[in-house]
């Protein structure tokens, strides 16, 4: 299963991309924090840093092969909790 940045991305509407609903998704998110998600959400995942996504192929925001049995919506909302959960504690180490 192929897992794109955009999929998650808080400034993209559902017709620019966004796969996951607002309320989980984040600013700025990269391939690596994806990958990291996926691993962290339980999943066996592999980056391919240099893919360009088919509707922004000036872009390489590179994406996530992720393997697994499951719905793609599912898999989607498990790491999108999984990138919130990552943000929240990032942001809450920076506090002082």
């Amino acid at each position: 299963m192929v897992v794109w940045p955009v999929y998650f991305e808080a400034g993209k509407s559902r017709s620019e991309g966004r796969r996951v609903p607002a309320h989980l998704a984040v600013k700025g998110v990269t391939a690596e924090a994806i990958l990291k998600a996926a691993k962290a959400a339980g999943y066996e995942a592999e980056l391919d840093p240099n893919a360009k996504h088919p509707a922004c192929w000036f872009e390489s925001s590179g994406r996530v092969l992720v393997r697994t049995s499951q719905r793609k919506a599912e898999v989607l909302k498990r790491i999108a909790l999984e990138l919130k959960r990552m943000q929240s504690q990032t942001a809450s180490n920076r506090r002082p």
